[in-house]
């Protein structure tokens, strides 16, 4: 077999583990670029039991973790229930080379590396984190549920550090929880190098990265979804699948933040629009995204892409301005249908979540943090 640089060698595998809690792009471009250091991509998901232990309770489960990483392009293989610490006996299991991580820290309950094994025996590399995103912070924008991600002009990327406790305040009362300091992975105070906050800078290196740039094949039957596809979950990837059996070849058209905000209210999206860019392109069943697609689709959207259906799933669908149908084009060229993918969970479902299991969720990060600047400092003593 060639491998990736050229040369004739065997198959290359490797090994990547984790939690891969509520994945996002950040998740995805570790995969990424963990493939590109091999032929075969084995990743290994840890159960809720050890993340709760070692961690602090997981948003998703582990069968919704099992699924959302089986849907990243770049993943050949899932190994479920693989253990916190990585073995060099794990390695030799699924015959993988070495594994990859990012270059921040992983602790056991106790602080001790979960990679300190691999490195030891010289079997682990790594590949550089995504800036900008973490699980953490994700859990923060929807506690703080500000809409500081989503700014425009000059603003559009910052990122606002400060809370807003109102804002918290008219969540958590709907659901009789009482509020109390929250700066999840927007507190300008965080020092650990890996939990704070940092500025998501969108290029069009990383869309053309996570993009196959395959362009559909003449025979190929192009099918059309559109939507916010915010905080990308187990219900959109069972969506999109189900859409993608319709046909073969899948374009996935995102609304703009703005469009978006005036559909859902509240201070939706969590992920401004090119978060969301990424998040979608690293699905399997993803072959195109439209950035910034109209809320209505059009006729030359139609003609333009060649679509030959338009599907919907069971979630309400809003009119657009001036009481329109935003369907009523593919619905009059008979290239319109609904679709249920069988599972109901909603990025609102998601929200609900983290709300309702705040305190522990802030306790889990506030932890975290702590052992990280604890190693971090550890390693400035070492090496000064």
């Amino acid at each position: 077999m060639e491998h990736v640089n050229g040369s004739s060698q065997k198959e290359i595998r490797v090994w990547c583990d984790g939690c891969y809690d509520m994945v996002h792009f950040g998740h995805a471009n570790s995969l990424r670029q963990a493939k590109a250091l091999g032929h075969k991509l084995i990743v290994g998901i840890h159960n809720d039991a050890d993340i709760s232990k070692n961690k602090g309770p997981p948003v998703f489960t582990q069968e919704e973790r099992y699924k959302m990483v089986r849907g990243i392009k770049w993943v050949d293989e899932v190994v479920e229930d693989a253990p916190y610490v990585t073995t060099l006996e794990t390695l030799d299991k699924y015959d993988c080379d070495f594994c990859v991580h990012g270059d921040d820290i992983t602790l056991t309950a106790e602080g001790v590396d979960t990679y300190h094994l691999v490195k030891k025996a010289d079997r682990y590399k790594e590949v550089s984190r995504t800036a900008g995103v973490s699980t953490t912070d994700l859990v923060g924008r929807m506690l703080l549920m500000t809409r500081n991600h989503f700014k425009q002009g000059d603003q559009e990327y910052s990122v606002e550090k400060d809370e807003d406790i109102e804002a918290i305040d008219r969540l958590l009362k709907k659901i009789e929880i009482k509020t109390g300091s929250s700066k999840l992975g927007q507190d300008h105070s965080a020092r650990s190098p890996w939990t704070g906050c940092s500025q998501f800078l969108p290029t069009t290196q990383k869309i053309i990265q996570f993009s196959d740039g395959k362009p559909p094949k003449p025979t190929d039957k192009i099918v059309y979804v559109a939507g916010a596809f915010d905080l990308f979950h187990v219900g959109h990837l069972d969506f999109l699948e189900k859409a993608k059996s319709n046909g073969d070849y899948l374009i996935v058209g995102l609304h703009t933040d703005p469009v978006v905000n005036q559909y859902k209210g509240g201070n939706y999206p969590i992920m401004n629009l090119h978060e969301r860019v990424l998040s979608v392109l690293a699905c399997k069943y993803v072959n195109e995204v439209v950035i910034g697609a109209p809320y209505s689709v059009t006729k030359d959207l139609m003609e333009h892409f060649n679509v030959d259906l338009v599907c919907h799933g069971q979630t309400p669908i809003a009119t657009d301005v001036g009481n329109i149908d935003p369907y009523a084009v593919p619905k009059q060229m008979g290239k319109f249908i609904l679709i249920d993918s069988g599972n109901t969970i909603t990025t609102e479902d998601i929200v609900e979540r983290i709300i309702r299991h705040r305190l522990e969720f802030e306790d889990r990060n506030t932890k975290k943090e702590k052992k990280e600047i604890e190693v971090f400092e550890a390693m400035q003593r070492r090496h000064p």
